[in-house]
């Protein structure tokens, strides 16, 4: 089995960092040329990047682990911190725009839903339909009440 092969077997089954993949064709005996060569062909390839793996493990530790953890595991995995922080804030940055637009989405219909025109003349019993309808869905639905007042102040 070449190292080509050998890495190939390997990335079939999970996600490796080239340092990781350097490591595993050491350890099965390849020569370091070889080795570095199969690595640069599975890159050119499209089927390892280190980018993707951090961007991957980023989205997976999403709301379950911080920044500091996720980085901690990419580094055991031999990624650079800068690598890392170059896709911390890229991916940081594009969740908070999708983010964004799904709150937008979510107002305009609660207002549709609820037939709200202005925040600031909204009953009791709606007002209390419309944090129900939030609290239901897993926001927080005091601060999103007051941003959504906050930006109709601000119109």
């Amino acid at each position: 089995m070449s190292c080509l092969d050998y890495f190939y077997f390997l990335l079939s089954r999970k996600d490796y960092s080239a340092s990781q993949l350097r490591q595993k064709g050491q350890e099965k005996g390849f020569d370091n040329e070889e080795i570095l060569e199969a690595i640069a062909q599975i890159q050119d390839r499209g089927h390892q990047s280190d980018d993707r793996l951090v961007a991957n493990s980023i989205a997976s530790a999403a709301g379950k682990y911080g920044k500091s953890s996720v980085k901690r595991k990419c580094l055991q995995k031999g990624i650079a911190g800068d690598l890392f922080e170059q896709v911390w804030e890229r991916e940081i940055s594009e969740n908070l725009n999708s983010e964004a637009e799904k709150l937008a989405e979510l107002k305009a219909k609660v207002m549709r839903k609820y037939k709200i025109g202005d925040w600031k003349e909204v009953d009791a019993k709606t007002k209390g339909k419309v944090l129900n309808y939030l609290q239901y869905r897993g926001f927080n639905a005091w601060e999103i009440w007051h941003q959504w007042q906050t930006e109709s102040e601000d119109e």
